[in-house]
């Protein structure tokens, strides 16, 4: 899948194009972003580079696998780790310890972004997904926004898997794809993406190279 950021989403503004158009963008805090371990095929089965960000400013706060894990690379302790399934070439070039630089995004390139959605808490059918409900009229009586039948019946006997129903709603993993950077701040390590990502401000996102090619 290629080495990627991880971010902060620092919330939502807008700025002009070279048209004067109006442009609603999110602004994410990506990086400093450092290399804490690299794990390879002969060893691990397979490549990848385990990248850190968010630095924990009280290490009291850090328990004593995570410590000895950052402090075999010499690095403060960081709050978000997350993997990079990278090729050999990748392997080769980055260093334990080096530092992912945001450089490897220009202006007008298109990532992935991925990120935990709003939590909403527990909600009904007609909310979470979107059911009509049952008419208000013709002797409906206390279920207006019921889901229906379940269609248990003899057999199977169990409601099917699947099935939409009342439950909890939101605090997902969501991928949005193809976002154009509009700008790219490496003095600050600001990262200015066209349109809305997941999550609340300061919600952790991880940042990718996109997948599928623009037409």
């Amino acid at each position: 899948m290629g080495l990627g950021l991880l971010g902060k989403k620092l919330g939502m503004t807008q700025v002009f194009d070279e048209h004067g158009n109006i442009v609603p963008v999110t602004v994410i805090k990506a990086g400093p972003n450092f290399i804490i371990q690299k794990k390879t095929k002969t060893k691990e089965g397979y490549n990848s580079l385990q990248v850190g960000f968010d630095e924990i400013k009280k290490v009291t706060r850090v328990n004593k696998p995570l410590t000895g894990h950052f402090k075999k690379v010499n690095i403060a302790p960081m709050r978000f780790l997350t993997e990079f399934m990278v090729g050999d070439e990748d392997i080769d070039v980055n260093e334990v310890a080096s530092e992912v630089s945001i450089g490897m995004f220009a202006p007008g390139d298109f990532v992935d972004v991925t990120g935990i959605s709003k939590g909403k808490g527990f909600a009904g059918v007609v909310k979470r997904y979107g059911f009509k409900g049952a008419p208000a009229s013709r002797g409906t009586h206390e279920f207006f926004r019921h889901g229906g039948s379940i269609g248990a019946h003899t057999f199977p006997g169990r409601t099917m898997k699947g099935r939409k129903m009342p439950g909890h709603m939101g605090a997902q993993k969501v991928t949005v794809q193809n976002l154009k950077i509009v700008d790219v701040r490496g003095d600050t390590n600001i990262l200015i993406i066209e349109g809305a990502i997941p999550g609340p401000t300061d919600g952790y996102v991880i940042i990718r190279k996109a997948v599928k090619k623009q037409k």
